[in-house]
């Protein structure tokens, strides 16, 4: 874990739970070579083992581009602020989470979130982060911003001028659908959309943070695809007959065979959410008021 493995000349990543990307380009005037980090790993001690790697490649770190805001990626960017002082950006939203990681379990919870979800798990601790969005210019050249949303409001990958995309979470590979079996999404819209855009990409070779890097992504991106609308299709088939939402997360917990806990519940209670916005979108599902609940049915 947390060894440096080439893409390309230029595009470079960092082995660990949810991989994280490293651009070189050129030198300091010390000699070392100059590095931009893709995420940062899930905490204070992968960013300490994010450091060693850096320093045992002779990498002076320039700066640090999160894709998301998600604690997996962003945990460990406070830590490399503190040690290296490089600055930290991430496209829209997801900077104002990543400097207020409270905000990502209000996100979920839709509101103060208690004790059960206030941990590192679901949040990072908070770094000095700038939206991306307003500050291009901070991209080295070389590296280009793509906007991914869907797995979280705006999410982004980069691309690297010798042809290395990463694709942040936007894709699993089989193992993590089948871990996982529902997929955290905020707008499956904007999923589909991304993968859709992502499996027309051409590159040297693709990097994703919970996939093996691949010359080829379209058939990683449709095994996505396919999953999302699986996703969809029983979240549509189980409220055939109305059900509030919680007695469906309830029957997408029994559907799945995932064992309930609350953090659990949170994820996939905030993801069941997303599709029920999508299939109402698209005119297949209503929501209506029932003896006092709000419920969902679908339109058949």
């Amino acid at each position: 874990m947390y060894e440096i493995k080439s893409g390309t000349e230029h595009g470079k990543y960092i082995v660990s739970p949810s991989t994280v990307g490293l651009y070189l380009n050129g030198r300091t005037e010390e000699g070392k070579t100059r590095g931009w980090l893709i995420d940062t790993g899930n905490d204070k001690d992968a960013g300490k083992k994010i450091i060693r790697s850096l320093e045992g490649g002779g990498i002076e770190l320039q700066g640090i581009f999160l894709t998301h805001h998600h604690a997996d990626h962003a945990g460990g960017c406070r830590m490399l602020q503190n040690r290296l002082g490089a600055p930290a950006y991430a496209r829209g939203m997801e900077s104002c989470i990543a400097e207020n990681p409270v905000m990502e379990t209000m996100l979920l919870y839709g509101g103060d979130p208690p004790k059960e979800l206030r941990h590192k798990f679901l949040m990072a601790q908070a770094c000095a982060c700038s939206d991306l969005a307003k500050h291009e210019d901070a991209l080295p050249e070389g590296l280009e911003m793509i906007p991914l949303p869907g797995h979280s409001p705006d999410m982004a990958g980069f691309r690297t001028d010798d042809g290395c995309v990463y694709l942040a979470d936007c894709v699993a590979d089989e193992a993590m659908l089948e871990k996982h079996k529902m997929w955290v999404v905020y707008n499956v819209e904007d999923f589909l959309a991304t993968l859709k855009k992502v499996r027309e990409m051409e590159a040297e070779i693709f990097i994703p943070a919970h996939a093996g890097p691949a010359e080829d992504i379209k058939e990683l991106a449709d095994l996505n695809i396919e999953a999302a609308h699986d996703c969809a299709d029983m979240i549509e088939r189980l409220i055939r007959d109305p059900l509030c939402c919680d007695e469906l997360i309830r029957a997408v917990f029994e559907e799945i065979k995932m064992e309930f806990s609350i953090p659990q519940y949170i994820l996939i209670g905030s993801t069941v959410r997303a599709y029920l916005t999508f299939l109402e979108k698209n005119g297949r599902a209503v929501q209506e008021t029932d003896g006092g609940l709000a419920v969902w049915k679908a339109i058949s």
